[in-house]
């Protein structure tokens, strides 16, 4: 059994075990909500609503979520609390697929150019610089030739942090020091992956949101130099948060989003939350499909997020009537 196949077996144990206090706390509201009822209605859905903003969803979202439960309450006429999570299960999978059908992918999966340039954005404190370190992990473990870019050189220690990373996973890393420009760090980490013959490059920036123009121009700036590279680069814009903040989290993917062309989403630190439902949430909102979840602090706990995977997870194994 090869190493993909080993983490894959401990792939769902592990996102049961990252989701158990958003599960919990979910699973708890829903139940609360249809106690001693023989059937569901107008009031019930009203209550499962609430618990559905109690849980970080979002309101748009969870009223897309109650009108699609509404439409399948009047045509099957169920009446169990089991029957109920089925449905729920099947709607919010439902309307995470419609965002990207085509998702999960492996880190083993094929790049469609190469060097895969990845662009990772989001303020500090995210978990921004270990995703990459994790991402860098588990893409050479899957046979990838790795590249990093330390285009973080605003804050003081972002580099030193990437580099420590970088000696973790094993992988080069292209830098010059603190107050370098970023974009010339990004030139260089795309020409270095290309003489490498490299799979992907995964370039840190800085995180900073205070300013939208001058983030736009900066990152602007960058894409420009690495297109003179590789054309189309970069290949994927991803955009870390940290799920333990809730509704703040869809307020920074909000203003990014603004300015910067997000391909994807990473939410980091799902295993210390109550607020899981935020994945739902920023994903319906924004349109913007979640590409990988943290479920812990060790360097494999960060998954390809599948939706499915993800809603049998958040509200545990299913039980038979």
């Amino acid at each position: 059994m090869g190493w993909l196949d080993k983490l894959g077996l401990k792939r769902k144990e592990k996102l049961e075990q990252g989701v158990e206090k958003s599960r919990e706390g979910l699973l708890n509201k829903i139940g609360k909500s249809i106690a001693g009822k023989d059937r569901i209605d107008d009031e019930t859905l009203d209550e499962l609503e609430d618990a559905l903003i109690t849980s970080d969803v979002g309101v748009k979202t969870t009223v897309e979520i109650i009108r699609r439960l509404e439409g399948r309450v009047a045509r099957d006429k169920f009446v169990t609390q089991n029957e109920l999570q089925q449905i729920m299960r099947e709607e919010i999978t439902a309307l995470l697929m419609e965002n990207r059908p085509d998702q999960p992918a492996g880190f083993d999966a094929a790049f469609p150019h190469k060097p895969h340039v990845i662009l990772i954005v989001g303020v500090n404190g995210v978990g921004k610089t270990t995703t990459i370190g994790k991402l860098a992990h588990l893409y050479k473990q899957a046979g990838k030739q790795v590249v990093l870019g330390a285009a973080d050189t605003f804050r003081a220690a972002a580099v030193d942090q990437l580099t420590i990373w970088s000696e973790r996973a094993g992988v080069p890393i292209i830098q010059q020091g603190q107050n370098a420009d970023p974009a010339a760090v990004a030139y260089d980490t795309v020409s270095s992956a290309v003489s490498r013959g490299a799979d992907v490059a995964l370039i840190d920036t800085a995180g900073r949101l205070h300013n939208k123009k001058s983030l736009m121009e900066e990152l602007g700036k960058i894409k420009r130099v690495m297109s003179k590279v590789t054309e189309e680069a970069p290949h994927e814009i991803l955009l870390v948060l940290d799920a333990s903040t809730g509704q703040n989290a869809l307020l920074q993917a909000r203003a990014f989003t603004e300015v910067v062309d997000v391909t994807g989403l990473v939410l980091t630190k799902l295993d210390g939350t109550a607020k899981g439902g935020i994945v739902i949430g920023i994903s319906n909102e924004l349109k913007v499909p979640v590409k990988f979840i943290g479920v812990g602090e060790q360097i494999e706990d960060l998954q390809v997020f599948d939706r499915a995977d993800f809603v049998d997870a958040l509200f545990g194994s299913r039980q038979k009537d």
